[in-house]
């Protein structure tokens, strides 16, 4: 393995993590913050850390990169840049380094789990980069580096490909700059549109670009204790609603869109799937919450399709106190935040697609039960998917839930209760953020144990890369000298 190489490329990556912080830098500065010097000194310290990395690793800067070092520079980028983002908020005194490292973490993988207790006391800057934290990690920290350095070339592949979620992550465009480059364009769209949506509702030009951000990443972080229940605006509420379910959707369709008109999103499997269900999921609570706890009509919808939305593309917004709700709909939540969004998408859970496959291969396997003669083939679409394909995803739903079922005994071994360790993890690994309980909707993170953050913060980053991506670094094999890859 080329470690000079990774080195090399780490170094950059944190060079940019340095000046992305000017903005916040610019900001304190403008609204007479104190915190400036703190910002200034993260600058200082992100860039003098790249450069000498990249000084270290010079020899190799211009050698092919190949799968081991895709995988290796992904996984380590996310860990260096969760460590570089938690500085000013330790800087600060905002937070100890390991809550510092969660909050990063957390907001990088756009998970929006917060250790803050109260939000509205802090500089509005610093407030600002926990939102470009999600942007950042919304489109992916290796997306935005294969955009902007054109001298990655076709090698890029490797680390395109590890970061990307989805068995059906095909590029859009023939090159894997340009395909960035693209999707790269389609994130920032949607942030704008959306932003001018808000403002135009009465949010302010600021708290517009904060949710605006915070949704089209599907993070979920909120300016506000009480996050979009701030607001107490139903239009508001919808429109949130609608990004999100759009931020769920894979933006290789979007692109399409562009090509070939609306059609595109209706001969797209995954997402006429997923639109069902988030319109049957919120038919299902509004009835719920509407017989047993006296909704309106209107407002139970609004406030079912609201959350519905935000735990199936693992946003996290809250606007109601659902841990209020019968256990029927927050059961349905529970199962929207496992299922997750579309692949390709900012949104994390297992993917549409692969619970696609699963129920359809189920289904191959009953008639096969009924009919042993019979050989049956399980199509995607209009594809007839291959036996590995299957296989593998039947793996990833093995390892998904053993991994949930590893960090929860972990977690509970800090004095955590069972049934708050399991939907925190859950919670984590589906980078929604909110849970139940005490970490649930007026809940924060900032009472759970170290050693419980440590690894709902490597729940968190399992959840943002392709889970055997990860977890291929676990493998001896990985670290051995004559392997070649």
């Amino acid at each position: 393995m080329n470690i000079k190489l990774i080195i090399f490329l780490l170094g950059k990556i944190s060079v940019l993590m340095g000046l992305v912080q000017i903005i916040n830098f610019a900001m304190a500065i403008y609204f007479e913050e104190a915190c400036s010097k703190e910002f200034l000194l993260s600058i200082i310290f992100a860039i003098a850390l790249g450069y000498g990395m990249q000084h270290y690793g010079k020899e190799a800067a211009n050698d092919d990169i190949s799968l081991r070092e895709g995988i290796g520079t992904v996984f380590f980028s996310w860990l260096l840049v969760a460590g570089i983002a938690g500085v000013p908020f330790v800087l600060m005194g905002v937070l100890d380094p390991v809550s510092a490292y969660f909050e990063a973490m957390s907001g990088l993988t756009t998970t929006g789990a917060t250790s803050i207790k109260d939000l509205e006391i802090l500089p509005k800057s610093l407030l600002f980069w926990r939102a470009m934290n999600h942007w950042i990690g919304g489109i992916g920290i290796i997306v935005i580096f294969v955009a902007l350095l054109p001298q990655m070339a076709g090698s890029a592949v490797y680390l395109f490909n590890a970061e990307v979620t989805g068995f059906s992550n095909s590029r859009i465009l023939p090159r894997i700059r340009t395909t960035a480059i693209a999707l790269f364009y389609i994130y920032l769209l949607l942030t704008i549109i959306l932003t001018g949506i808000l403002a135009s509702m009465g949010m302010s030009v600021y708290d517009a670009v904060y949710h605006a951000c915070s949704c089209i990443a599907t993070g979920g972080f909120s300016n506000y204790n009480n996050s979009v229940a701030h607001f107490s605006s139903p239009m508001i509420e919808y429109a949130l609603s609608i990004f999100m379910v759009l931020a769920a959707g894979n933006f290789a369709i979007y692109y399409q869109v562009t090509q070939s008109g609306i059609k595109a999103l209706w001969e797209d499997l995954e997402f006429k799937t997923y639109i069902g269900m988030v319109l049957f999921f919120s038919v299902l609570i509004t009835l719920n919450i509407v017989l047993v706890n006296g909704y309106s009509l209107e407002n139970g919808f609004r406030s079912a399709f609201f959350h519905v939305a935000s735990f199936s593309s693992t946003t996290g917004f809250v606007a109601n106190d659902y841990d209020k709700w019968p256990s029927f709909a927050r059961m349905m939540l529970a199962i929207m935040f496992f299922t997750g969004g579309c692949a390709g998408s900012t949104a994390g859970g297992i993917k549409i697609c692969r619970l696609i496959v699963l129920v359809k291969t189920v289904g191959a396997e009953l008639r096969r039960s009924l009919h042993p003669q019979m050989l049956s083939s399980v199509y995607y679409g209009k594809a007839r998917l291959s036996l590995a394909t299957i296989t593998n995803i039947g793996r990833f739903f093995f390892m998904y839930f053993f991994v949930v079922a590893f960090l929860t005994l972990a977690t509970t071994a800090s004095g955590i209760p069972p049934e708050e360790a399991i939907f925190g993890i859950a919670s984590c690994l589906a980078s929604v953020g909110p849970a139940f309980g005490s970490i649930g909707a007026t809940g924060t993170y900032a009472d759970i144990p170290a050693s419980a953050k440590v690894a709902m913060s490597f729940a968190m980053l399992l959840g943002r890369l392709e889970l055997f991506t990860a977890l291929a670094l676990l493998r001896s094999e990985y670290w051995h000298k004559s392997k070649r890859w």
